[in-house]
Parts: structure tokens; C-alpha cells; sequence
């Protein structure tokens, strides 16, 4: 690309070097011929002008007379009636330029200059107009190169940003060269990045929250089948073959709602649902987890609440909260329904440690885990909460204390009652 805008840019300019070269070099001639042939018809009036005021006084005219009236590259006769020709200079040999003037006396004043100083002029004339025309040459290269390489390299600069998106590499460049169409293609790949950038993180990000939050019920149903392969008894195969089945359902709305936050985090599908419901199926499905840890859950609070919200989404939510408690906290974990204003709250806390204090305000941040954990729970529970437009805080950091708030759904009528549930 370089070497084609350098030969067309030459090109151009060698085609205007010959066409007004050409056209200056036929009117520099002209002129210089013309105004040559001025020259010796003026010196021709003169002289005779000259030798016209010394015959009207009666002086002689001779030639040591007027040599002084004629320059040395110049030829000058005088032809005078009567008399013999006058000749002042050297005859020029070859070519020569001549002019006569008559004059008032009678007499006939010739002078000749030898053509060649003409041709001197011509050629110096030329050689100047050849110099500028090499400096126009040069000019142009320089130009060109420059203006090659300004182009050139933005294109090339171009090319590679593309093979690097290609390449899995999405870091936009937010380069600009001060050309607006190769602005305008730097713009559309420095979108393109962030657009591609978003997707990988997007993904990345499904598989990580998909790995953490199908751990715990994938765990659980392995326990609920190995308890089925165990046993003999009818009746506890068909228990525990229902919870399984409830399970699977729940790991399918695991996998839905994933899939949708990971397309719009603000998609929700909210809806109004029996609160207890979900709290005692988590108490459910994470008692075998606390037995083994010989610890307890324990629930209280108002009883016969509805919330509006997704079901599921709030299940998960509630054992992020239980499943960080069982790893990072200690002794009894509680769960505790009230309602503050329109909207329901479930507090989670435990007799642990709690959170520590350089992690308070950045416990809900990704990646951030006071353990060697992924510090994704915490994170996944707050993006579940905000979908259905509830949230998720920490109300306290010692002992921990976890609140999620959803919108109330007000009883037809009043059947909340204080209870206390403890499973051991």
C-alpha cells in the first residue's frame, strides 16, 4: 500500500511537472527571444537618434565616436549618404539577432547581437525550472511517505487489534489516528472487544455460578440415593425417592434461573408464594449437612407469610446463607422471619466468629472470601435477590447476621403466630 500511493503520488505530480514544465518552457523562450529582439530595436533608435543630433550640428561621426555608445557583445553600421559604412564592434559569427532604424538625416542605423547569449538565457531559464521541478519531486515523495505511512500504519494497527480478537484477546485499544473512516473502524472493534469481553465474562461467570450453587444439591441427592441403595424398607425408598424427585426439580430451577440472570441479571419472574414453604424445605435439605457437623438450625418468627418473588431464586438465596454459615460460621444457625413496613424480611445468623472487619464492606464482592472458598455465594445470593427486586444485606457483623428483604403480599387474614422450630 505504501509503494502504490507513493507511485501515484509521483505520478501525479511528474504529470503536472510536464504539462505546466512544458507550457513555461514555450512562453520563458518566447519571452526571452521577444524581449531580446526588444533590446536591439531600442539600441538600434537609440544610435540613430545619436549620430541624427551630431550631423544636424555638423559634427563627424566615427567609430571611436559611438563605441562607447555600443556595448561589447553588440555589432553596430552606420550607413550614412554619401559616405562610407560606419561599423562599431566585432561582427558576431552564426546566428545573430538584427534590428535597422532609419534616420532623420538619411542614414540607416543596423544592430546585431549574436543569438547565443539568447540561448545562454534560454538554458539558465531551464536549469532553474528544472531545480524546482526536482524540488516539487522531492517534496511530493516526502509527502507521499509520509502520508503513506500515516495511513499504512493505523491499517496495520487495525489488522492486528482484529487478529487479537480473533484470538481470544478482547482488551479494546481505544486507539484513534485523526482519520475519521479509520476512527470510525477503531470504534467498531474497540465495541466489538467490549461486547466479546462481556460474553467470555459472562460465561466464565455462568460456569462459576453454575459450579457453586449445583455443588450443595448435587451433594444432597447423592446423600438421598445412597440412602435409597442402603435400605430395604419400602416406604423410606418412596420417601426418600420423593425428596429426590423435589430435588431435581429444584436443580432444574437452579438451571433456569442461572441461564436467565446470565442473559439479564435484572430479568425476574416474581411471583407471591407461602414463605414457610420454602424455609422448611431448605431446613429440609440441609439437615443431613448439619447432623454430620453435629451442629444445629433452628427456625422462628412470624409463621403463614407470602412474599412476592421467585420461589426458587429465594430458595438459593437462603442456602447461600445457611451453606456460609455452616462453613464460616459456628454453633447454632437461626432463621428468623419478621416484617418491617411492606416487606418481609428472613434473618440468617449464626454463633460464629462473623465477618471480619476488612471484609464488612465488601462481603457481597466476588472473589472476596475470608476462607479459602470462591467467594461467589455471597455474590450469586445478591444478584438472585435484586432480579425479583428484593435485597440482600448484612445487618450485622458479630455474630453475622445475613437479612434478605422481599415485598410483602398482606394476609386475607390474620394467622401469623410466633413459633419456634429446632432441628437437631
Amino acid at each position: 500500500m505504501r509503494r502504490r500511493l507513493i507511485q501515484s503520488t509521483l505520478a501525479v505530480v511528474l504529470v503536472v511537472i510536464a504539462v505546466f514544465g512544458v507550457s513555461l518552457v514555450i512562453v520563458e523562450t518566447r519571452t526571452i527571444s521577444e524581449s531580446a529582439q526588444e533590446r536591439v530595436e531600442s539600441e538600434a533608435v537609440r544610435l540613430a537618434s545619436i549620430v541624427d543630433s551630431r550631423l544636424i550640428v555638423e559634427d563627424q561621426v566615427t567609430a571611436e565616436i559611438l563605441s562607447d555608445q555600443v556595448t561589447e557583445d553588440r555589432y553596430a553600421v552606420v550607413r550614412i549618404p554619401g559616405k562610407a559604412p560606419i561599423e562599431v564592434g566585432s561582427k558576431p559569427d552564426g546566428d545573430v539577432i538584427s534590428a535597422s532604424a532609419p534616420g532623420e538625416e538619411g542614414e540607416t542605423v543596423t544592430v546585431q547581437e549574436p543569438r547565443s547569449s539568447v540561448t545562454r538565457e534560454v538554458a539558465r531559464t531551464l536549469l532553474i525550472i528544472g531545480l524546482v521541478a526536482l524540488l516539487a519531486v522531492i517534496a511530493a515523495v516526502l509527502l507521499a511517505i509520509r502520508q503513506a505511512s500515516r495511513l499504512a500504519s493505523p491499517l496495520t494497527d487495525l489488522a492486528e487489534t482484529a487478529e487479537r480478537l480473533g484470538s481470544g484477546d478482547p482488551r479494546p485499544r481505544h486507539r484513534r489516528y485523526g482519520v475519521p473512516e479509520l476512527d470510525r473502524v477503531a470504534d467498531v472493534l474497540d465495541r466489538s472487544a467490549e461486547r466479546i469481553a462481556r460474553m467470555l465474562t459472562a460465561e466464565r461467570r455462568l460456569a462459576a455460578d453454575a459450579s457453586h450453587q449445583l455443588r450443595t444439591p448435587l451433594t444432597a441427592l447423592s446423600m438421598r440415593l445412597e440412602e435409597i441403595t442402603l435400605t430395604d424398607d419400602p416406604e423410606t425408598v418412596k420417601e426418600e425417592a420423593t425428596i429426590a424427585l423435589a430435588q431435581v426439580e429444584r436443580l432444574t430451577d437452579v438451571v433456569e434461573r442461572l441461564l436467565t440472570n446470565s442473559r439479564d441479571p435484572r430479568t425476574g419472574s416474581a411471583v407471591t408464594f407461602d414463605l414457610d414453604e420454602v424455609i422448611q424445605q431448605q431446613l429440609a435439605e440441609w439437615r443431613p449437612a448439619y447432623r454430620s457437623a453435629g451442629r444445629a438450625i433452628v427456625t422462628s418468627g412470624k409463621r403463614h407469610l407470602r412474599a412476592v418473588g421467585t420461589p426458587g431464586a429465594v430458595a438459593q438465596v437462603l442456602a447461600a446463607l445457611i451453606e456460609n454459615s455452616l462453613m464460616h460460621g459456628g454453633g447454632t444457625v437461626a432463621l428468623r422471619t419478621r416484617v418491617t413496613g411492606n416487606q418481609v424480611v428472613v434473618e440468617v445468623t449464626d454463633e460464629g466468629p462473623g465477618v471480619p472487619a476488612d471484609l464488612g464492606s465488601r462481603i457481597f464482592e466476588r472473589a472476596i472470601s475470608g476462607h479459602n472458598s470462591t467467594g461467589i455465594g455471597l455474590a450469586v445470593a445478591r444478584d438472585l435477590a435484586e432480579a425479583d427486586g428484593g435485597r440482600l444485606e448484612m445487618l450485622q457483623a458479630k455474630p453475622a447476621v445475613f437479612g434478605l428483604f422481599l415485598s410483602r403480599t398482606p394476609p386475607e387474614k390474620s394467622r401469623d403466630d410466633d413459633t419456634r422450630q429446632t432441628i437437631r
